[in-house]
C-alpha cells in the first residue's frame, strides 16, 4: 500500500481546480447581480456577495475535512446519512419557512438551510451503499422495485414541502440505474411519457383522447395483420390514455396556481409578460443584449436595474451572458462540460461498484441541474427553482455539491493507496 503525504497528493486536481474556479467565477456573479455601489465591503454579512464569500470559505473547509476521511467510512455510512437527511426533509414539511409556496427552509439567524439539497448528497450516497452490499440484477423486478424505494421516499418528502422543482432531479437516477443493467427500454418509455405529457399540456385531455384512439385506428388499418396490430395497439393505447387522464389532472388538481401558468407560458399558450413570463422574458433580454463579447463587468443594465427578479440564485446564467456575452457563456459551459467529463471518468475508473455508482450519482445529479437551470433561463424548459451548481447564490447548494464531488475525490484517492 502506497503512503499519503498529504490530502492532495493522489486526487485528480483537474477536477479540483475546476469546482475551484466555477466556485469563484459565481461569487463574481452574485457581487455582479446584487452590485450596490453603497456597500464597498466585500465581507458585508447584509449583502449576498458578503454571506457568499462566507459559504465558499466554509465549503472549501468542508473539501478539505472531507478530503482527509477514511474512503472506508463512506462505504458504510449512506444508511444512517439517509435517515438522518429523510428526517429532516420530514420536519421542514412541517416546521420551515414557507417561500414561494414550498415550505423548504429552516431559518438559522440570517442564513436558511435547506435540506432538500442534503437528501440528493444523502441519496446518492444510500444508492452506492445499495449496490455495493448486496447482488443486484437490474434485469430482476425485485432489484427494480428497491432501487426506486430509495428514490420515492426522497421524491414523497420533497411534494410534501410542495418543491416540485427538486423532486424532478431524482429522474436523474434512471441514467444511474441504466449504467448498472437497467434495461434501455426504461429510457424509451420515459421519453415516451414526457413526450406524451407534453402533448397532453399543449394539446389538451380532450384532445389527446381522440387523438390516440385515431392513431390506433390508422395502425390497425394499415397494418399486415390487423387482429394483431389490434391487441397490441391496446396495449399501448389504454396506459397512454391512462397517462393522459393523469396528467390532465394533476395539472388541473395538484399544481399550484403560478406553477400551472408557468407551464401555459413555455407552451405559449397564454403571453403574461407582467406575470409567470416576465422573468424569463428579461431574461432573454439581457442574455441577448450581451451579444458576442458581452457589455462587460458591472456594466449590464437589465443586471443593474434588478429587471430580472432572483437573479443571484436561479437566473444567474442571464448576468453572465450580459456582461460576458457568448464568449463568456461558452466558457462556463465549457467549464461545466469538463467538469461532468471528469466526474464520469473518475467513476469508471474505480474498482469497485460503490465508488463507480456514487460517481454516476453526482455526475447525473450535477448535469439534470445545469440542464434545466440553463434551459429554464432559455425559455427552453419551465422555471422550477433549481440553482446552477457553484454559481447561483446559496449555502445549502454549495455544501452540497461540494460534500458530493469531496467524497468523490476521496474515493478515487483511496483507489490509488489500494482503499476500495
Amino acid at each position: 500500500m502506497r503512503e499519503q503525504k498529504n490530502v492532495f497528493q493522489f486526487i485528480d486536481k483537474p477536477l479540483l481546480w475546476t469546482y475551484v474556479v466555477l466556485t469563484i467565477i459565481g461569487w463574481i456573479a452574485i457581487y455582479s447581480a446584487v452590485y450596490n455601489s453603497n456597500y464597498h465591503n466585500l465581507w458585508d454579512i447584509h449583502q449576498e456577495y458578503g454571506k457568499q464569500m462566507i459559504w465558499i470559505l466554509s465549503s472549501w473547509l468542508i473539501m478539505m475535512v472531507l478530503l482527509s476521511v477514511n474512503p472506508r467510512i463512506y462505504h458504510q455510512c449512506g444508511p444512517l446519512v439517509y435517515l438522518v437527511t429523510m428526517v429532516l426533509g420530514l420536519a421542514v414539511a412541517f416546521l420551515g419557512r414557507e417561500i414561494n409556496g414550498a415550505r423548504a427552509w429552516f431559518d438559522i439567524g440570517s442564513f436558511r438551510l435547506q435540506p432538500a439539497e442534503f437528501m440528493k448528497l444523502s441519496t446518492s450516497l444510500m444508492v452506492a451503499f445499495f449496490f455495493a452490499n448486496r447482488p443486484i440484477r437490474m434485469d430482476h423486478f425485485g432489484s427494480q422495485i428497491m432501487a426506486g424505494l430509495w428514490l420515492v421516499i426522497p421524491v414523497a418528502l420533497l411534494l410534501l414541502q410542495k418543491d416540485t422543482g427538486s423532486a424532478l432531479v431524482y429522474a436523474s437516477f434512471v441514467l444511474v440505474y441504466y449504467r448498472e443493467g437497467l434495461s434501455v427500454n426504461y429510457l424509451i418509455y420515459g421519453l415516451i411519457i414526457a413526450l406524451l405529457s407534453v402533448l397532453t399540456l399543449w394539446l389538451g385531455m380532450n384532445t389527446m383522447w381522440v387523438v390516440l384512439p385515431v392513431i390506433l385506428v390508422l395502425y390497425v388499418v394499415l397494418a399486415a395483420d390487423s387482429r394483431k396490430a389490434f391487441f397490441n395497439g391496446i396495449k399501448l393505447t389504454l396506459p397512454s390514455m391512462a397517462l393522459v387522464s393523469g396528467v390532465g389532472y394533476a395539472f388541473e388538481h395538484i399544481l399550484l396556481a403560478h406553477q400551472k401558468q408557468r407551464i401555459l407560458v413555455l407552451l405559449g399558450k397564454v403571453d403574461d409578460l407582467r406575470g409567470a413570463g416576465y422573468n424569463v422574458h428579461q431574461s432573454l433580454i439581457a442574455i441577448g443584449s450581451g451579444g458576442f463579447w458581452g457589455k462587460g463587468f458591472l456594466q449590464g443594465t437589465q443586471t443593474k436595474f434588478d429587471f430580472v427578479p432572483e437573479q443571484s440564485t436561479d437566473f444567474i446564467f442571464c448576468t453572465i451572458a450580459e456582461e460576458y456575452g457568448f464568449w463568456g457563456s461558452a466558457m462556463l459551459l465549457a467549464l461545466f462540460g469538463f467538469l461532468l467529463y471528469r466526474i464520469f471518468a473518475i467513476a469508471e475508473r474505480q474498482p469497485g461498484t460503490f465508488g463507480r455508482v456514487f460517481g454516476y450519482s453526482v455526475g447525473c445529479i450535477l448535469f439534470i441541474h445545469i440542464t434545466i437551470n440553463i434551459g429554464m433561463t432559455l425559455g427552453l424548459l419551465p422555471v422550477i427553482g433549481i440553482p446552477l451548481p457553484m454559481i447561483s447564490y446559496g449555502g445549502s447548494s454549495l455544501w452540497s455539491f461540494t460534500a458530493m464531488i469531496a467524497i468523490l475525490l476521496r474515493l478515487d484517492s483511496g483507489r490509488m493507496l489500494g482503499i476500495r
